[in-house]
């Protein structure tokens, strides 16, 4: 495998403990030995990159660093048999953008076993559109219909819903007939939810509860929640009886303070929304189900282009909260 020099938007650890990002030129050569190269097309921009690139530990624990726990692209060299150059793939999760250099550089080498064919009903973009959020959203779909989640059993609620997992599960609760209730502290934003699918927006507030109360009255008959914290313990009290909720991140909080109340009187299921390391059978399914019946219709309306130079900005707004819908990062021309 002959050498290829790249860019790629790095994250260093200066002497004084803090962290610098900017856009450099890279080789192969640096690169980790594995079967597959891919040379990146697209990748997109998640809370956990965000995290790799303001220097969180507990995400990444050696600098320099290239973040991005998506990619989609063409292989240009495999020592596997399932895959040959030329092929068109995804990888999402498993260790890329943590500990293994990401997307956000115009190549990565990666185990095998962590690629995915790109399905025919998706195009490298619309698959970085959905990315590791999209697969999300749709996993949490996957376990709530497993769980038994019906939609004439009631209304789901998603919150953070103006983000990447928040958008496009409320698009996709709705094309599967579920009535939606979004989240979402962007009041601006209701419109562009209301033709997302959500049926009936409503403020952050109303799911931050600070009565002390055991349990609420039902308001919802699932979730699909994103923030944590206190938002999910007021999920939690306020979902109807033997209703299923999913939780997929932490943006307010990692800490869940509640009783045991709405899992032993009301029957609520609390359901791990893990995509990283989904199993490859499991993995495959969701991303043909995400290029077929479950393919979302706002992935043109939510996404925007961006380009390596912009990637330092779109960090800052991401750790601010700012951002809504999908950063799509193109990486076929620097």
């Amino acid at each position: 495998m002959e050498q290829r020099i790249y860019s790629a938007f790095q994250v260093t650890e200066n002497e004084n403990g803090t962290f610098s990002r900017k856009t450099t030129t890279l080789s192969t050569i640096e690169l980790p030995r594995h079967e597959v190269l891919i040379r990146v097309h697209y990748s997109s921009l998640n809370y956990k990159d965000a995290l790799s690139a303001a220097g969180n530990k507990g995400i990444t624990r050696q600098y320099p660093h290239t973040p991005g726990i998506d990619a989609s692209g063409i292989v240009e060299f495999s020592l596997s048999p399932d895959f040959q150059p030329g092929d068109e793939v995804i990888v999402t999760g498993y260790d890329l953008g943590m500990n293994t250099p990401g997307g956000f550089g115009q190549y990565i080498c990666v185990p095998a076993s962590w690629v995915v064919p790109k399905p025919t009903g998706l195009t490298l973009e619309e698959s970085m559109t959905l990315g590791t959020a999209g697969f999300t959203a749709a996993l949490a779909l996957f376990h709530l219909q497993r769980c038994g989640q019906k939609p004439e059993h009631g209304p789901i609620l998603v919150t953070g819903a103006t983000g990447g997992v928040g958008s496009l599960a409320v698009n996709l609760l709705s094309i599967n007939g579920f009535e939606v209730i979004a989240a979402t502290g962007k009041s601006e934003q209701t419109d562009c939810l209301k033709s997302w699918g959500a049926n009936q927006v409503i403020d952050r507030s109303v799911v931050d509860d600070l009565s002390g109360k055991a349990l609420l009255r039902p308001k919802w008959a699932g979730a699909i929640d994103n923030v944590g914290g206190n938002t999910l313990a007021t999920v939690l009290k306020a979902t109807s009886e033997h209703g299923n909720i999913c939780v997929c991140g932490n943006v307010s909080s990692p800490v869940l303070n509640t009783t045991v109340f709405p899992f032993i009187l009301n029957g609520v299921n609390l359901l791990g929304i893990n995509s990283a390391t989904t199993p490859m059978k499991l993995r495959r399914m969701i991303w043909d189900r995400l290029a077929a019946e479950w393919k979302p219709k706002i992935l043109a309306a939510i996404k925007k282009i961006c380009v390596l130079n912009e990637m330092e900005h779109l960090v800052n707004q991401m750790l601010q909260g700012k951002c809504v819908g999908r950063n799509v990062l193109d990486l076929r021309n620097i």
